[in-house]
């Protein structure tokens, strides 16, 4: 406690005001209690200020009653009716006077003790709590966030004012750190000690291989009033939310969030079995999922935590440091134990189809954190999972060249951490040939399917269902660079293999008799195609079900079979019924909800009706826009057809226009010997004739 009276007293009208400042520790509440209290001292406007640190009650009762000596000169033997004595005479004093409770633990703390309401007095006090008890009449509530970029500027540039060179980097530093004013204080001491620039200190941060200790200045080195290090200044905080009921329950799943993305964390994601039973085994008793979402609950009134469930599927933010510091602080077998729990939680709650794409989203970044963090734990034993599963959800929300990439370097670390032979090293390249034909390469995507069979052949034999899942490939991919009958001839030698191998009935088998369809269509025998789609369709009913994705594509290739032996309106009316169940099942931004509806604003135009086909398609280049960016290779596609229908509408120099405009990006993009440059450039042609 600290008391600063001032001689003179004017009493004021002004009504009182008690404001909470709240937030996570090291965001500078302190400091802005301060800066405060210094500017209301010395503008004339105070003419008592009383500073408390309020870590428990008894510091509160403690101070009150020593305050109440000061002021009144009389000495209570007992501290709790000293300390009503000074509320009393803060109650009816004369003087303008100020309260600052610093550093409030619990909320309860103040039963009793909080300064009277009068016109002349006022009331900070600064606490990590959020709890609603703080909240009440004549009672600002506000909640302090970290500096802002501006705010991160201008106080590293007077921090480091004379030596200006070290601020070289100070913006990645700054990012890196959260903006975090405590993080920023104590990273500026350590680097003037050090003489170390912003770019060479954060060099020092990221290598995970330094404890957080090591990267800030000692205790006596401290700087802006700061009383503890960045490493130590959360520690009370989980204490407290793990002694709130469920007790217990706050500091496991602060261990579990310290593994995964600092962004958004779905809030589903912490009563994941994986995660109740990591909480069981630490308490030596039954959690249900509810202590879990309690468990939540007090990391966020302790500040620890950002929840905000409406916002889901980013439900639950931690900041970057409070993760460093809980990991840092975790011996190796309880950060074995919470790793595990949060990739298990992770799978848990991955839909079978990624429907909602911001969800696909927010979990591929949590595997990317649990990767980067702990991705030890993720090769224990080959490849995890979660590892192919974030790359296939890359390809099934249509992020073909991220998928690449994302393979690719995947690929790379299992051949070194595994072998080149072994099996997960196999399953992870089997992904790369359809990333790089649906990126657009076929002929690449061919060349991946050929040396990957070859590595096949001598691990897995050539009766492996991996082997001729990658003869399926080959073959799909062969026909995409320009030999149909090579691919039809492929893949029926190749489904005979199968069926002795796998039998009728194995998905694979269905997958090469679906490719057999496609190619009996474009080699020009639709009625074929249309038939040995109809046969398919039984089957996959059976053996998949009615919602499965490849059923709904053998019922989008009947259509289309359909329109092309003459029957549009049958065809446009089979897309329509496959479009409403896509968009129940797949949802309205999946990758093949949008290929159909490119289908039916085609087959429309081919139906005599061009004005609906290029509305249909200007609405859909606005949402695949939306969804898979402006690079996708189906983009080349959509601005075809809306070039086309332009013309076809009555608007041939619009349609020039267009096409070469899609032109100028094919030959930069595709090259001038891809088959859409080709099909382009025949389009520009064909319209410059037709105006």
């Amino acid at each position: 406690m600290f008391v600063m009276p001032r001689d003179s007293a004017t009493v004021t009208d002004e009504t009182v005001t008690t404001t909470v400042l709240s937030g996570m520790g090291g965001v500078g509440k302190t400091q802005i209690a301060i800066d405060f209290a210094e500017r209301t001292w010395a503008a004339g406007e105070t003419d008592l200020l009383v500073w408390v640190s309020a870590g428990s009650r008894e510091a509160i009762v403690s101070s009150y009653a020593r305050l109440a000596v000061v002021l009144l000169g009389i000495e209570d033997q007992d501290r709790d009716r000293g300390a009503r004595r000074l509320l009393e005479w803060l109650a009816n004093a004369s003087a303008r006077w100020l309260v600052v409770l610093d550093d409030l633990q619990r909320p309860s703390d103040l039963n009793g003790l909080w300064p009277p309401e009068a016109p002349w007095g006022r009331v900070v006090v600064t606490t990590r709590r959020r709890d609603a008890a703080l909240r009440g009449h004549r009672r600002q509530f506000v909640e302090i966030e970290v500096f802002t970029d501006t705010e991160t500027f201008g106080y590293l540039t007077g921090v480091l004012v004379d030596r200006a060179h070290l601020m070289e980097g100070a913006s990645a530093l700054a990012s890196e750190l959260g903006h975090l004013p405590l993080a920023l204080a104590q990273a500026a001491a350590y680097m003037l000690d050090r003489e170390l620039s912003c770019s060479e200190y954060l060099a020092r941060w990221v290598d995970r291989r330094n404890l957080l200790t090591s990267l800030l200045p000692d205790d006596e080195a401290l700087p802006d009033d700061y009383q503890v290090t960045l490493a130590a200044t959360w520690s009370l905080s989980v204490e407290q939310a793990d002694r709130l009921a469920p007790a217990g329950v706050a500091g496991v799943l602060l261990t579990v969030a310290s593994m995964l993305d600092s962004n958004g964390i779905p809030v589903e994601l912490f009563s994941a079995p994986s995660v109740l039973q990591l909480l069981a085994t630490h308490l030596q008793r039954e959690v249900s999922a509810q202590d879990a979402q309690d468990g939540l609950g007090c990391l966020q009134r302790l500040s620890l935590i950002t929840s905000d469930r409406v916002s889901n599927p980013r439900g639950i933010r931690v900041h970057a440091l409070v993760q460093r510091a809980t990991r840092d602080n975790l011996p190796e077998h309880r950060k074995a134990a919470a790793a595990h729990a949060a990739v298990a939680a992770v799978l848990h709650i991955w839909p079978t189809i990624d429907r909602d794409t911001t969800l696909a989203q927010v979990l591929r970044a949590n595997a990317s954190s649990l990767n980067e963090i702990c991705g030890e734990y993720l090769w224990e034993s080959g490849a995890h999972e979660l590892l192919l599963r974030a790359g296939e959800s890359l390809v099934e929300t249509g992020l073909v060249s991220d998928a690449t990439r994302y393979f690719q370097e995947l690929a790379t670390r299992a051949f070194v951490r595994l072998g080149p032979l072994h099996a997960d090293t196999l399953a992870i390249r089997g992904h790369l040939p359809r990333c790089l034909g649906r990126a657009g390469d076929p002929t690449a995507a061919a060349t991946a399917c050929e040396s990957l069979l070859l590595d096949q052949l001598e691990a897995l034999g050539p009766h492996h269902p991996r082997t001729l899942a990658t003869r399926i490939d080959l073959a799909y991919w062969r026909g995409k660079t320009g030999d149909v009958t090579g691919a039809l001839a492929a893949g029926e030698e190749l489904l005979a293999d199968q069926l002795q191998a796998l039998g009728p009935h194995d998905p694979d088998v269905l997958m090469t008799r679906h490719y057999i369809a496609y190619w009996r269509g474009k080699s020009g025998d639709v009625h074929g195609a249309l038939t040995a789609c109809q046969e398919l369709l039984i089957d996959r009913l059976r053996v998949l079900g009615p919602d499965h994705p490849d059923t709904m594509i053998t019922r989008g290739n009947i259509a289309r079979w359909r329109a092309h032996s003459g029957d549009i309106d049958g065809g446009i009316e089979g897309f329509e019924a496959v479009l409403a169940d896509q968009l129940r099942v797949l949802g309205p931004d999946h990758p093949g909800t949008l290929i159909i509806r490119g289908s039916i604003a085609r087959w429309r135009g081919e139906a005599g009706d061009p004005v609906t086909a290029l509305a249909a398609f200007e609405e859909l280049l606005i949402d695949h826009l939306r969804v898979l960016g402006p690079h996708h290779p189906n983009m080349f596609i959509i601005r075809g057809n809306i070039a086309r229908w332009r013309g076809e509408a009555g608007d041939p120099a619009a349609a020039v226009s267009a096409f070469e405009e899609l032109l100028a990006d094919c030959l930069e993009m595709l090259g001038p010997d891809h088959p859409d440059t080709a099909r382009t450039i025949a389009n520009v042609a064909y319209w410059k004739a037709m105006s």
